[in-house]
C-alpha cells in the first residue's frame, strides 16, 4: 500500500488528544477497531485518493464497483479525517451500547454500501434532470454520508429531546436536515447529495423497510448475537454483556453537546491550518472530491452521455 505524503498531522494529534479526553477503554470495541481502520487506511491508503473515491463514471461507466467499499474509509486529508472521527466515536458510544456490538457492526457495513448506491442513484438522476453530465463526474469520499444516517439512527432512539447546532437548539426529529444545510452552507466545498444520500439510508432503516430486510438476513445466519437483531448488549465497563439498561436521556445530551464541541474546533482548526497554507477558505470536509482534470476518459465518457439522450 502506497504510503501517504507527509503533512501537518495536526487532525491526528487532535483525533489523539480527543481518544485520550474520552478515554480508550470507553471507547465500544467495534467503534474503536472501525477507528483504527480509518486512521490505518489513511496513512497507508489502498490507492491513490482519485482511485478509492466513487462517482456514476467509476462505478457505472468504468465497472469499478470496489470504490463502493473503498471510499467511505479513505478521506481526503488528517482534518477530513479527524472531523469524521470525531463525530463517529460519539456517535459510536450511544448506538453501539444500544444495539450491541455485532448489530453494530453490521449496521455500519450495511450503511457503507447502501449510502454509496443511494449517492450513485441520486447523481444519476440529477444528471438526466439537468442534461448535465458533470453531476457524474462528482467523485465522493470519506465517511460523513455513513455519519449521517447513524445521526438519523441516534435522534430516532432519542426522540423528543434537542440537538445543538451551531449554538442553536434543534428538535432531534429535524437535526439532520438542518446540519445538511447548515454544512453546505458553511463549507460549500461538501456534498449536498453525498449527506443527502447518509439521511435517506438513515429513514430507511429507521422508517423504512431495511431494519426488516436486515433482520431477515441476519436470521439466515447462525450467529446468535446478530440473529436477536438490535437490542442492549454493551456495558459501560466497555465489554460485551446483556444486562445493561439503555443509555438515558441526559448521556445522549452530554454526547451531543461533546460533539458540538469538538466538531466546531475541529472546524476553526482546519480553517487556521487553511489560513497558513495561504488559501484563505476552510477545506471540502465530508463526502466530496472535486472531479480530475478532464482526461480521454472523461472526454469518452461525456460524449457516452451525450450519446445516450
Amino acid at each position: 500500500m502506497p504510503n501517504r505524503p507527509q503533512g501537518s498531522r495536526l487532525g491526528l494529534l487532535l483525533l489523539a488528544s480527543l481518544i485520550a479526553r474520552v478515554g480508550l477503554y470507553n471507547v465500544p470495541p467495534v467503534t474503536l477497531a472501525v477507528l483504527g481502520l480509518n486512521v490505518v487506511l489513511f496513512l497507508f491508503p489502498v490507492a491513490p485518493l482519485m482511485q478509492t473515491c466513487v462517482s456514476v463514471q467509476q462505478a457505472y461507466g468504468y465497472g469499478d464497483w470496489n470504490r463502493l467499499l473503498l471510499s467511505p474509509v479513505h478521506h481526503a486529508d488528517d482534518l477530513h479525517l479527524y472531523v469524521n472521527m470525531a463525530s463517529f466515536i460519539m456517535k459510536g458510544l450511544l448506538l453501539e451500547r444500544r444495539l450491541g456490538g455485532p448489530w453494530f457492526l453490521y449496521l455500519l457495513a450495511v450503511f457503507s454500501l447502501l449510502t454509496g448506491v443511494v449517492y450513485l442513484l441520486l447523481e444519476a438522476t440529477l444528471t438526466e434532470l439537468t442534461d448535465d453530465p458533470t453531476y457524474s463526474l462528482q467523485c465522493a469520499v470519506g465517511f460523513s454520508g455513513v455519519l449521517f444516517a447513524l445521526k438519523v439512527v441516534n435522534n430516532h432512539y432519542h426522540p423528543g429531546g434537542v440537538t445543538r447546532l451551531m449554538g442553536l437548539q434543534v428538535p432531534n426529529h429535524y437535526a439532520s436536515w438542518v446540519e445538511l444545510v447548515l454544512i453546505h452552507i458553511m463549507t460549500p466545498g461538501t456534498s449536498f447529495v453525498g449527506h443527502l444520500a447518509g439521511i435517506i439510508v438513515g429513514l430507511l432503516y429507521t422508517s423504512g423497510p431495511l431494519l426488516t430486510i436486515m433482520k431477515t438476513c441476519a436470521g439466515l445466519v447462525t450467529f446468535g448475537s446478530l440473529r436477536s437483531g438490535p437490542g442492549r448488549h454493551f456495558s459501560s465497563s466497555g465489554q460485551s454483556g446483556f444486562d445493561t439498561p439503555e443509555p438515558d436521556t441526559d448521556t445522549g445530551t452530554r454526547s451531543e453537546m461533546l460533539e458540538e464541541e469538538l466538531l466546531q474546533a475541529a472546524i476553526r482548526n482546519s480553517m487556521m491550518d487553511q489560513g497558513g497554507a495561504g488559501q484563505g477558505e476552510p477545506p471540502a470536509y465530508g463526502f466530496h472530491l472535486p472531479e480530475e482534470r478532464t482526461a480521454p476518459k472523461e472526454t469518452r465518457w461525456r460524449r457516452f452521455m451525450r450519446s445516450e439522450r
